[in-house]
């Protein structure tokens, strides 16, 4: 990649330019190529306001209306990438009032408190993607604060269907309403408009005091059975122009995402019980007399965002117990103790009489979405 320097601009080599004057973390959102999905590992999910590849999340009003996976269909990804989002329509749902269907990343307060908004000096922000669909006509999503009481909705045309098509919307910065500065909590909400009823749709090229996720008359991909709706490249970046896709390294980008999530099993596994014990983490029993004690370390792979939520997985049976090949093992049931934003400590609640030095293991999730 080259580049040219003019001012407080960067001009890259395809032209795009880059106004905010530094290269390092221009995007930020996380996951924007759509390369890591740790909890599915590919595989198709109907969300229930529940998150799909990571950082992405499903927001749905009504059960089972859409489903989402990495690389959904038998389609090339834009040129330079190798993976999208895909979402496709389970019916032809008509949207009530109250309804709302998006595909939503929250952005942490540190990744955006120098954007300044809710100042005077708010900067003007850029957002840019890759989108793919079956239909046509006038998208919309939205950016949103912490309170969902600002809200500035966005419109884009897909004017030819089942092509890629690339999407650059510039908004200015928001100098009223409250928002997350330089703390780990939820900073500005990304919104992808699938289908939204009254209560949720806006007026397009404003902020305005509400909680929408797209603007009124947006295509509902919801509405038509079967439709599909897949995006990938999704680039938020301080300025008034769309630079490039900023790659991040793989391992940078993957500790960016286990910051909110993060596994013991491999990363073509998806997390669930009875997987056998690729990844697992062992402790080694102490006898106490009348039952076993046993407790183990795990050290995250990078710090998450607060200290996270612990799901276990026995290794070879469908509980969340901790299993022993060599040993009793149905009712070594996991918990936690001292944890932290580095690490968990899993010990054994109801560990059977067992004799010592008899290795138990356990497989787990760590969660600390925002």
């Amino acid at each position: 990649m080259s580049v040219s320097y003019g001012g407080d601009s960067i001009v890259f080599a395809d032209g795009s330019v880059n106004a905010s004057g530094f290269i390092g973390h221009r995007n930020r959102i996380i996951n924007g190529a759509m390369v890591f999905d740790q909890r599915n590992a590919g595989a198709s999910i109907t969300p229930a306001n529940s998150y799909t590849l990571d950082r992405w999340q499903g927001v749905n009003t009504q059960a089972s209306k859409f489903t989402v996976q990495q690389n959904a269909a038998a389609v090339t990804p834009p040129a330079g990438f190798s993976n999208y989002l895909g979402v496709t329509s389970s019916s032809a749902y008509s949207v009530l009032t109250g309804d709302t269907f998006c595909i939503v990343q929250n952005i942490e307060g540190f990744n955006t408190a120098d954007l300044d908004f809710g100042k005077a000096s708010a900067s003007t922000v850029t957002l840019s993607f890759r989108v793919y669909s079956s239909l046509t006509g006038t998208f919309g999503g939205a950016l949103t604060n912490n309170a969902a009481n600002r809200s500035y909705p966005f419109s884009y045309s897909v004017p030819t269907a089942n092509t890629w098509t690339t999407i650059s919307v510039t908004i200015p910065g928001d100098t009223t309403g409250t928002w997350v500065g330089a703390t780990n909590g939820l900073g500005l909400i990304v919104r992808f408009g699938l289908g939204s009823g009254a209560t949720f749709s806006g007026t397009a090229g404003a902020w305005a005091a509400g909680n929408f996720v797209q603007p009124t008359g947006s295509v509902s991909v919801v509405g038509t059975n079967g439709a599909t709706f897949y995006i990938t490249g999704v680039q938020l970046e301080r300025g008034s122009t769309a630079s490039s896709f900023e790659y991040r390294p793989y391992g940078t980008e993957l500790g960016l995402c286990q910051r909110y999530f993060c596994k013991t099993f491999p990363m073509e596994t998806a997390p669930a019980q009875n997987l056998g014990y690729t990844g697992a983490m062992g402790a080694i029993s102490i006898n106490t007399g009348s039952s076993t004690s046993l407790w183990m370390h795990w050290h995250f792979p990078v710090e998450m965002r607060a200290t996270p939520t612990l799901t276990t997985f026995s290794p070879s049976a469908t509980n969340a117990n901790w299993y022993s090949p060599a040993g009793p093992s149905s009712t070594t049931t996991a918990g936690t103790f001292a944890g932290s934003t580095r690490f968990l400590n899993i010990y054994n609640t109801n560990a059977p009489a067992a004799g010592a030095d008899i290795v138990y293991y356990i497989q787990a999730t760590a969660t600390i979405e925002l």
